[in-house]
């Protein structure tokens, strides 16, 4: 069941935002650039700026075509409001890292458009909950919304224990790739020009490539991207099972695939407000929609 059907255009929109954000992370690496630490300050902002816009005029634009409704809207603002008040928990700890758990259990569950947005909100929302407004947080929605995204596109058949292990493990591996991208955006600016791990303006590709690997190897792989790794698969593994049954439940009730149809006295029918997997007996109808006569 997905919250936010991913329509043709609205894939396309996805595509051409991802490959923007690739050309946003990566660009140093075909462009020569001065290993300033100030030199991206300007640019983040603009990616801000233009990035924003894409995702309101994505909700909007499924909003008029009917691929998001207000259930589907308050379920991503509950999330999301959560997903703030969890990060503090371990943000700055050893890399222990709270937000990206329920981020990959709701994009499983909601699909891939709404792990999309789910990851570029939270992250925004945390920010603005603990004065973490900078030129890297338009970085981190982009990267977020990758792990929302991807966990929305994980095999479908997977249930039980095979699908939290693979949960679990997409989960580790979405944590590093989280980091290696957070890392990628500000190391052409942080090491000098003096170093076995800087960034060489004009060099290969291959060769800077590899002197980012050993950067992020020394730095962050066996620190702060263990700890977001290990906190993630262990959430998951732990209160995985629990909160998947809570969400697919509430997927039931909200029944975002339900269409509402009318009879022929205008009033909508009872499948249409439930949902055909909502719990519990429904009344008995007429053949016009309105109730029995009793014949009074």
């Amino acid at each position: 069941m997905s919250a936010v059907r991913v329509a043709p255009r609205t894939a396309l929109v996805l595509i051409l935002a991802s490959l923007a954000a690739v050309a946003a992370f990566a660009w140093p690496l075909f462009a020569p650039v001065r290993p300033e630490g100030t030199a991206r300050t300007g640019e983040a902002p603009l990616i801000f700026l233009v990035m924003l816009p894409v995702l309101v005029a994505l909700v909007l634009a499924e909003l008029t075509s009917g691929g998001i409704d207000s259930k589907a809207l308050a379920m991503l603002g509950v999330l999301a409001a959560v997903n703030a008040a969890l990060r503090p928990l371990g943000a700055g700890t050893a890399g222990i890292e709270t937000v990206f758990f329920l981020l990959v259990l709701a994009g499983r569950v909601f699909g891939p458009g709404f792990g999309f947005l789910l990851g570029s909100i939270s992250l925004f929302a945390s920010a603005l909950l603990t004065a973490g407004v900078g030129p890297w947080l338009p970085f981190q929605m982009l990267a977020a919304s990758w792990i929302g995204l991807g966990a929305g596109l994980l095999p479908r058949r997977l249930r039980g224990r095979a699908e939290i292990a693979a949960l679990a493990g997409y989960g580790m591996l979405a944590a590093y790739g989280y980091g290696l991208l957070m890392n990628l955006w500000f190391w052409p600016f942080s090491t000098g020009a003096d170093t076995q791990l800087s960034y060489l303006p004009g060099a290969p590709v291959w060769e800077n490539l590899h002197r980012f690997a050993v950067f992020t190897a020394v730095t962050s792989t066996f620190g702060w991207d263990t700890g977001r790794a290990l906190t993630t698969a262990v959430a998951i593994t732990v209160v995985g099972p629990a909160v998947l049954v809570a969400l697919r439940r509430a997927a039931r009730r909200a029944a975002f695939d339900a269409p509402v149809t009318f009879d022929a006295d205008g009033v909508g029918g009872v499948d249409a407000v439930r949902g055909p997997d909502a719990d519990g007996p429904r009344p008995a109808r007429g053949g016009t929609g309105s109730p029995r006569s009793t014949g009074r």
